[in-house]
């Protein structure tokens, strides 16, 4: 056989009868896990050139082409179509692939809907308990889907769904916009986790944020389904549509003319029903798309959810003994040595410390919470660095590394105890904030998650990712029942009781959550701190699904104790204070 014969494949039209296509091809256009088969059928249906055309000579193109999307210059003299052949998808990325979805049910695309309508009606004027409503109609829309594809509810399931929902609440009873901003994110997180599950760090981390992936597919999903079902189908789901619309014509026509035979129940009924106006349209749009989308996502994933737990990382590659445990030690040691002074100064005083450093009593607070804010969140990267590294060759290796991880753990226990008894220092000083109360709360969470590692160095730690997140998530739940604004405004007051040092204009910018504690300052301080409040209070007219548990208490208090002058605020000074921001 000749060299020609040997290395081109014959024509289309003259291969040997019952021989497949691709037999003659040469044997490196396949790359590993390709199918000829599936290659044989694209060669069919593509142009015969598959590389775009360049301006360029076809040898400075061919050259700019990279090499597995070259056509090898046996297709371009036997004229043979050919493709380039497309690399594999990562193993990973088929490895967390579930079994593809069954078609979507009728009960969960009504649910979908009547999500997409709640979100549309209720979620433009504010958030508060609308939230809560729209957040439910998703939880079945996505149980549905879970349901038809078989799926049981689980504990942590159940766990993840009913912390996602507690969060919910934090807006519908506090009107500080920070705190519902974090329970808002930590809900969509736990709602996540909810569906795909996750019981290692990759599946926690990743799963949290797993729903955003399922957006588009989702919606194809329900399109697809629809379209399957609207074929021959009409006599089923017609009925449906025209009982519905029956339904809210009679509601219409009949509510209407009971609000004009009685003014209580046009009142009653204008509380309760949403305003909806023209010019409202794009936004209500906005909201109907995000609400179907996102209950889609929701069911999708309930359906067929991605296994992030199936990744699998490299370990590291463990070191010898001496090598992995001689620079903790030396850490140790250094921590040891910090809170040695740190005792020494607090037996022996603040103020010598202070006269011999030259700092005042809050830059000496105030510098050094930050830095052991630092110190511990790097303390927790070194733990995870080290724990990768450690050595595994035996019982004896299992010991040191609790010892010599135990003993970090324990001491930068002592170092979170140091930096909130400075921010404790610094409070006093100069008064509470929004961010010391944040960062507070953040340190107290850090050395919370220190234990948990302690606990599972001694306990095992197959549990640790979801101790983690739900520690997270309950820290984030317990700040916002705790009403931050609130704690704000009852230490500067308890202060102000204390020193008569009180900045009303920082306590102008609180929230509604914070009108309880500042109605017991006397006048004319009480009226300076709540002038703004209470105009932002008058100036809001928002509906009850919208209006949250903290703005109905603040009205109730100002209209039974109605704000006096407020006009000599400014000229009598009571404006300004010590407050030391960072």
């Amino acid at each position: 056989m000749s060299d020609q014969q040997s290395t081109a494949p014959e024509p289309k039209g003259q291969a040997a009868e019952g021989a497949k296509p691709h037999e003659a091809m040469p044997h490196d256009q396949y790359a590993a896990g390709s199918d000829p088969d599936a290659e044989s059928a694209q060669e069919a249906e593509e142009p015969e050139d598959a590389i775009p055309e360049s301006q360029e000579s076809p040898a400075e193109a061919h050259a700019e082409v990279p090499a597995r999307l070259r056509k090898p210059q046996a297709y371009e003299d036997s004229g043979v179509q050919w493709s380039p052949v497309r690399p594999p998808a990562p193993q990973w990325r088929l490895d967390i692939q579930p079994d593809p979805p069954a078609p979507i049910g009728p009960a969960t695309l009504w649910a979908a809907f009547a999500t997409a309508g709640l979100s549309a009606l209720l979620l433009q004027e504010g958030i508060g308990v609308n939230l809560l409503i729209v957040a439910g109609a998703a939880a079945f829309t996505a149980a549905f889907a879970a349901h038809a594809a078989g799926r049981r509810i689980r504990p942590w399931t159940l766990v993840w769904a009913v912390g996602g929902l507690a969060l919910l609440a934090v807006p519908a009873l506090r009107d500080a916009g920070w705190p519902a901003f974090l329970a808002l994110l930590a809900a969509l997180a736990l709602g996540s986790l909810a569906l795909h599950g996750g019981r290692t760090w990759r599946g926690a981390l990743l799963g949290s944020v797993g729903v955003l992936g399922a957006l588009v597919p989702g919606g194809r999903w329900a399109w697809q389904g629809l379209r399957e079902r609207a074929d021959g189908t009409r006599d089923r789901w017609w009925p449906v549509v025209r009982t519905a619309g029956v339904a809210a014509a009679l509601l219409v026509v009949f509510g209407a003319l009971f609000a004009g035979a009685d003014a209580a129940f046009a009142d009653l009924l204008g509380g309760l029903a949403p305003d909806v106006t023209i010019g409202d349209s794009p936004v209500r749009a906005f909201f109907f798309l995000l609400g179907l989308f996102g209950a889609l996502a929701a069911a999708r994933t309930a359906a067929a959810p991605l296994r992030w737990d199936r990744i699998k990382g490299r370990p590291g590659r463990p070191r010898g003994r001496i090598e992995w445990a001689l620079p903790l030690v030396v850490l140790n040691a250094l921590f040891a040595a910090f809170i040695a002074v740190q005792l020494a100064v607090l037996f022996g005083g603040y103020d010598k410390v202070l006269s011999e450093t030259g700092l005042t009593y809050a830059q000496y607070a105030r510098q050094g919470f930050w830095q052991l804010l630092w110190a511990t969140l790097l303390t927790l990267v070194v733990i995870a660095v080290a724990l990768r590294l450690a050595p595994r060759g035996g019982q004896r290796d299992r010991t040191l590394v609790r010892a010599v991880l135990g003993t970090l753990c324990a001491l930068t226990l002592v170092v979170v105890a140091s930096a909130l008894r400075r921010m404790d220092l610094y409070v006093d000083a100069y008064g509470l904030t929004r961010l010391r109360i944040s960062v507070a709360g953040v340190e107290f969470w850090l050395g919370l998650v220190i234990v948990l590692i302690m606990v599972a160095g001694v306990a095992g730690g197959r549990w640790l990712p979801r101790a983690v997140v739900g520690s997270a998530a309950a820290a984030v739940l317990a700040f916002g029942l705790l009403s931050p604004d609130g704690l704000v405004a009852e230490q500067n007051i308890e202060r102000y009781e204390r020193t008569g040092k009180i900045d009303l204009e920082y306590l102008q910018d609180l929230s509604a959550d914070a009108v309880p504690a500042l109605d017991g300052l006397p006048e004319p301080e009480r009226s300076c701190a709540l002038r703004d409040i209470d105009r932002n209070l008058q100036s809001a007219d928002e509906p009850w699904y919208a209006t949250s548990l903290g703005e109905h208490r603040a009205r109730a208090i100002l209209r039974d104790r109605p704000l006096a002058g407020t006009d000599s605020c400014d000229r009598a000074g009571l404006y300004g204070g010590e407050r030391e921001a960072y």
